[in-house]
């Protein structure tokens, strides 16, 4: 009996309808990839082919060569001399071998096992694709690799650059040192073309310069597959090596201002130009061989380092109580207030007594002038001075002149600014009021005013040409120097005194036939229960400057005339000796 009903006549109905969705959804599908594709061709393109080329290339580096410091002539202060490393080629090296093969190596080479071994591990953390297993190989030990270097395959010896300073200590404080980047450092620097292996600078111009003296990374280029693997050689990207550097130091006048400071066990000496603040020579004792941290300092060399009388401190830039040589700045003081004229005198006393207490003066002289005063160095001239000036007057002066502030120099990170004090300060620090013995002991330096030698070495320049405040430089560059407005006849006294420090003074040392007129300050410096500093502040040729000398001995004991004075004398002798030869 028929009932209308068609076995299979249901699914077939539904059936009709799904080539219609399959085909929607390959459609959607192929158009999602489509669109893809097109984003990442056409927008990223670019972006994308350099991420592959990046995990596709691999750099075997080589290290740049860092640009070399000169002196103003061209002669090398530091410069980079070829080494040789052990390195080791990980990929050719299965790790299963490496074992056998640093038992050949240190017994080859005579290395320590667990240096390898740690170089090793630390090595696989990087690229690694090469690491430095040893560095500066003698070339006993390079002879011994290559006359097995067939037996040692993945290891190889290349050539690498150490820092040199051929002078040794010769202006250690001023060039610096390099050493090795520490982890942290690499982690910061690794953005701007750093490695593991590199090397940068530590303190003084090395430090300041890193940038322009580091120069660029080369290396082999490889292509990798996706496990690694190395495919093929593309070729080398060179090294690019870093900028010279041309200093303002006068390699001949910085090897005698070294040799000056062989006297003291402590001190420093600054010559400047005093027209442009061009630095000339810096010396400090005692000082240090920045080669050592090219290699690596041994134990006994990082103890000196560190021993108290800190080798590594840069002297010419820290601050020391500036004693007879302020007596400048107390001058000045009084002649620009308009206390003083340029032809007032001041008496003098062996003994100078003033609110019941007495102060000693090592002469009476009678009422003298400014000259004479400074060429006597009269403590009780300058102790009446200052109470009649004041002690704003005297700070005044001093900030006026520099002190109190950081010179400008370009190793700011290793200077001292100095103290300056003042009325404010005592209150500040050390909550008390100030008092006329205050002002007493700063009118002759010897109250809470220290200066460093580069700061004083400003002072003696803006007398020197006429009343401009260098900027100190030890690069070649344009510097601002400032107009300090001091009167015509300020300048005039200041330097008429200071000339006859030298020729009926305390420096008449300077007074030689041979040299050409000098002009200067003596300066002692008492530091109970130590021993004494001694200071010299000058210039030469008296009317024409062209060379700005500090000399200081610190805790030297003895005069500024005796100490200070005969460094500064070698210094002049060196640099005048074309002049004299000419003459």
């Amino acid at each position: 009996m028929a009932t209308g009903f068609q076995p299979g006549s249901h699914r077939q109905s539904g059936m009709s309808h799904q080539p219609a969705w399959l085909l929607a959804v390959v459609l959607l599908a192929a158009s999602a990839m489509g669109a893809r594709l097109a984003w990442l061709q056409l927008a990223q393109g670019a972006e994308n082919r350099l991420r592959a080329d990046q995990n596709r290339i691999r750099l075997v580096p080589r290290h740049p060569v860092r640009g070399r410091l000169l002196d103003r002539h061209g002669e090398v202060l530091a410069t980079s001399r070829l080494t040789y490393n052990l390195y080791l080629q990980p990929r050719l090296v299965p790790k299963e071998r490496w074992p056998a093969l640093r038992e050949k190596l240190a017994t080859l080479l005579a290395l320590p096992v667990n240096q390898l071994e740690q170089n090793y591990k630390e090595g696989l953390q990087g690229d690694g694709y090469r690491i430095e297993l040893a560095s500066s190989l003698s070339s006993v030990q390079v002879l011994r690799f290559r006359e097995q270097a067939a037996n040692l395959d993945g290891a190889e010896v290349d050539v690498d650059y150490l820092r040199s300073y051929p002078g040794g200590p010769l202006a250690a404080h001023v060039l610096g040192y390099t050493s090795g980047i520490t982890e942290e450092e690499f982690a910061r620097l690794a953005d701007k073309g750093y490695r593991v292996q590199d090397r940068i600078g530590r303190t003084g111009l090395e430090q300041v310069y890193e940038s322009h003296l580091r120069g660029e990374w080369g290396g082999q280029q490889l292509e990798v597959n996706a496990a690694g693997q190395v495919q093929r050689v593309l070729g080398d990207k060179q090294a690019r090596a870093g900028k010279d550097l041309r200093l303002t130091l006068d390699l001949e006048l910085q090897r005698t201002a070294e040799k000056a400071l062989d006297g003291v066990a402590k001190g420093a000496i600054v010559a400047m130009d005093p027209r442009t603040g061009a630095i000339r020579a810096m010396a400090s004792r005692p000082n240090f061989d920045p080669n050592i941290f090219s290699t690596g300092p041994t134990t006994a060399q990082w103890n000196e380092l560190n021993r108290p009388q800190a080798p590594m401190l840069n002297r010419a830039m820290r601050a020391f109580p500036p004693a007879s040589t302020f007596k400048l700045i107390s001058a000045i003081a009084g002649l620009e207030s308009g206390r003083y004229g340029p032809t007032s005198t001041i008496p003098t006393s062996g003994s100078f007594c003033y609110d019941g207490q007495c102060y000693a003066d090592h002469g009476s002289f009678g009422s003298i002038g400014f000259p004479f005063a400074l060429a006597v160095s009269s403590n009780s001239f300058f102790y009446r001075l200052g109470l009649k000036v004041g002690s704003e007057e005297l700070f005044k002066a001093a900030r006026r002149l520099g002190y109190g502030s950081y010179t400008g120099i370009e190793l700011r990170a290793e200077e001292s600014p100095g103290l300056l004090g003042d009325k404010a300060w005592k209150k500040e620090v050390l909550g008390e009021p100030w008092t006329s013995v205050d002002t007493i002991t700063s009118s002759i330096g010897q109250g809470a005013v220290s200066v460093t030698p580069l700061q004083m070495a400003r002072l003696y320049a803006a007398v020197a040409n006429g009343g401009w405040l260098v900027t100190p430089h030890l690069v070649e560059r344009d510097t601002p120097r400032t107009w300090i407005g001091l009167k015509p006849t300020t300048l005039q006294v200041l330097r008429q005194g200071l000339r006859e420090v030298v020729t009926n003074g305390t420096a008449t040392m300077l007074n030689d036939p041979r040299l050409p007129a000098v002009a200067g300050k003596t300066g002692t410096a008492e530091d109970p229960p130590r021993p004494d500093h001694a200071w010299f502040g000058g210039y030469a040729p008296a009317g024409k400057p062209d060379l700005v000398i500090i000399a200081f001995g610190e805790n030297s004991g003895g005069y500024g005339g005796t100490i200070a004075v005969p460094m500064v004398k070698a210094l002049l002798a060196t640099w005048f000796k074309p002049a004299q030869a000419a003459s």
